[in-house]
């Protein structure tokens, strides 16, 4: 770790107060050292891994950390802050605050270095000693390994892998494959238990969550074995350690790789911060389990919102609300429903372009496809196009289904989507059926089952109970009273007029510019997809589907524009974001804009709202109507109205090109990228203009 720390890179007076202002002091070092390029670019990186889990651990570290483009070598920068920084720890204020960065393809012998830091911040003795250090070049040289090390089996920890590999050795030899809890003839041996710990970064949570999980271990007498799935790989625990194991832990925040492995085992899914936080509670918790004879239907098959390849992975804690599980589990839906309506609006459109809006009665291709005539295959594309909107109720409550009870919950949210379908129940009917057939798998697995049975669970038992009791409820509970509330709200748009249409616009503009790609995002292009997912979708639901596209083009374009015009109001990332932001905006990707929402959240995301607003608004009062759910600007000869569509699209990007550079041109200019670091001249912890300003204000 010689090279990636050194006495330029401590500062053992930092003086920020916000975690923003923190990362920022230490990254200037980082600058003024050639080890980042693009301040900025590299804060921004480090904001994003920020907003996905707040880095701040129990006993006063913060970790803040990134791969990023902006990197050129694996660095590590270290404060020391005495009046504490806020980094979300359920425990208060860090003092110690280690800034990590690693280039986007870090190669592994440094990253394997970065783990071994991660765990010996486990250490007690080992931030103790960081606490008493006094003078930067003692700091970098204790953290770097030169000085004695405390005692302590984290400081013997070389890698994710080191210590696994022997232990399972050791496990293998004590115990034949398919032991459980005992040994016959012998002496009482420990509870055994294997655990994976994963992270997004993959860089410090994913191995102070093994080293914490295997302390506690030692402590309470029981054998833990980690599979570290960090960025530098990971190696599969040995089958048969897995095999003589008594329970497993799954601390992680993204998708545990080769889940299937733990199959049949007391199973305790969370996140990978309640593994460095409460080792010992989860311990306990899968001891519970294993003592009840209670298992998690195959690891494949966990808990509510393991969901082991959704896109919507449960980042958070086994203590978060409903409502927030709630929200994962819909958008867990509607991430693997989205591709077949851009598929399939897309598809449709195109017939439409090509043989005209009487297509929808044309005759099957299976009985008349003639290879030179247009409408033949404008036939062909609506037709296809059909058939794929017709998935997308039973995909959205199959994987709603998905993101609550993993693959058992697919059969029985297919079946209930596809009711849905027959009963003319819709997509209110699909929310339902995927909610109801995820709840009844998770009761199934709750029943304690003998051994003997659980092989054939997740393959017959499960879908076959939950498949008939979902279809039950649809057909003849609770699905005519949802087909009556589906048909209300379809005449509800279809008379939607004037004033109420016009402000319905406005929302939905709101909607779609709040969090550009998030939930409340998708809750609004969800709305407007509904309305345009039959053969032949109603005028008000045309007009909403038109609304919701234009209002999503905003934000990234705008900021395209307010580079143009006013770049000096931008840093040399976000004015070459901007050239990006053209394209995607113009292709109705709104995430274009993230990277400025991410970097200047206060200005740019209200800015956003009210051009989304106008543009929505405009929209619906010029009457523009839209078939094709997606393509942006290339799908505008297929749109209704298309000049003052447009029209209303330039308005919005206006307004928000307007505000956002009044917004910034208030704010105080930034004086370049940083001071110069020890040896450049300028004291990097000298107050610098907007040195203390946070990167996301």
């Amino acid at each position: 770790m010689s090279d990636m720390i050194t006495a330029d890179l401590v500062d053992l007076d930092l003086s920020a107060d916000t975690k923003e202002a923190a990362a920022r002091a230490l990254a200037e070092r980082m600058v003024a050292l050639g080890r980042v390029t693009d301040l900025e670019g590299f804060l921004a990186d480090v904001a994003a891994r920020e907003a996905q889990m707040p880095t701040g651990l129990d006993g006063g570290i913060g970790i803040p950390h990134c791969r990023s483009e902006h990197v050129t070598e694996p660095t590590l920068a270290f404060g020391r802050s005495a009046a504490g920084v806020d980094f979300g720890a359920a425990d208060g204020p860090a003092d110690l605050i280690f800034l990590i960065a690693a280039p986007a393809g870090a190669d592994d012998a440094h990253l394997t270095i970065l783990s071994s830091l991660a765990r010996q911040l486990m250490n007690a003795e080992f931030t103790a000693a960081l606490r008493s250090a006094g003078d930067a070049a003692a700091a970098a040289a204790l953290i770097r390994g030169e000085e004695p090390a405390p005692a302590g089996d984290a400081a013997e920890e070389t890698g994710d892998t080191a210590d696994t590999g022997a232990v399972s050795a050791a496990a293998s030899a004590e115990t034949a494959p398919g032991s459980t809890g005992q040994d016959s003839g012998g002496p009482a041996r420990p509870f055994r238990i294997v655990a994976v710990t994963s992270c997004p970064t993959g860089i410090a949570h994913t191995y102070m969550a093994a080293e914490s999980l295997e302390n506690a271990g030692r402590e309470e007498g029981v054998e833990v074995v980690v599979e570290t799935q960090g960025s530098a790989g990971f190696t599969r625990l040995d089958p048969a350690v897995i095999a003589a194991a008594d329970g497993v832990i799954l601390a992680h925040d993204v998708a545990v790789r080769e889940k299937d492995r733990f199959a049949g085992k007391p199973t305790v899914d969370t996140g990978v911060k309640a593994a460095i936080n409460r080792p010992g509670e989860l311990i306990g918790e899968v001891r519970d389990k294993a003592a009840r004879g209670e298992i998690t239907a195959a690891a494949a098959d966990g808990p509510a919102g393991s969901g082991g390849a959704t896109p919507v992975d449960r980042g958070g804690e086994s203590g978060e609300g409903y409502g927030t599980k709630l929200r994962k589990w819909l958008m867990s839906g509607v991430s693997y429903m989205v591709p077949f309506v851009a598929a399939g609006g897309l598809l449709i459109a195109l017939g439409f372009a090509i043989g005209g809006y009487e297509i929808n009665k044309a005759p099957s291709v299976m009985d008349h496809f003639v290879w030179t005539q247009a409408d033949s295959w404008a036939a062909l594309l609506f037709q296809i196009g059909g058939v794929a909107f017709a998935f997308l109720v039973p995909v959205l409550a199959g994987y709603i289904a998905y993101g609550m009870a993993d693959r058992p919950g697919l059969v029985p949210g297919f079946v209930g989507g596809s009711i849905a379908l027959t009963i003319n129940a819709g997509f209110l009917g699909g929310l339902a059926a995927g909610l109801i057939s995820g709840a009844v798998v998770l009761a199934i697995q709750r029943v304690p089952i003998p051994k003997a049975l659980r092989g054939i669970m997740p393959v017959v038992v499960i879908p076959l109970v939950s498949a008939a009791v979902v279809g039950f409820l649809m057909f003849v509970v609770i699905g005519k009273p949802i087909a009556s509330a589906q048909e209300g709200m379809t005449d509800w748009l279809n008379g939607l007029s004037g004033a109420n249409a016009v402000l319905l616009g406005a929302l939905l503009g709101l909607m779609m510019c709040f969090d550009l790609g998030g939930p409340v995002n998708k809750v609004a292009y969800t709305f407007a997809t509904a309305g345009i997912a039959v053969a032949s979708p109603s005028d008000s639901a045309m007009k909403i589907m038109a609304a919701v596209m234009a209002a999503g083009m905003v934000p990234p374009l705008a900021m395209a524009l307010a580079t143009t015009v006013r770049g000096r109001l931008f840093n040399a990332a976000e004015r070459e974001n901007g050239k990006a932001a053209w394209v995607l905006g113009a292709s109705f990707i709104s995430e274009g804009a993230i990277p400025f929402a991410a970097a200047d959240p206060l200005r740019v995301i209200p800015s956003s709202m009210v051009g989304g607003a106008v543009t929505g608004a405009l929209s619906m009062a010029f009457g523009a109507t839209l078939r094709a759910p997606h393509g942006g600007i290339f799908v505008v000869p297929l749109i209704g109205n298309p000049l003052l569509y447009l029209v209303a699209i330039a308005a919005g990007v206006c307004v928000t090109t307007a505000l956002v550079i009044v917004l910034k041109g208030l704010r105080k200019p930034v004086t370049g990228t940083s001071a110069q670091g020890p040896g450049g001249g300028t004291d990097p912890s000298a107050p610098t203009p907007g040195a203390k300003q946070p990167v996301a204000a």
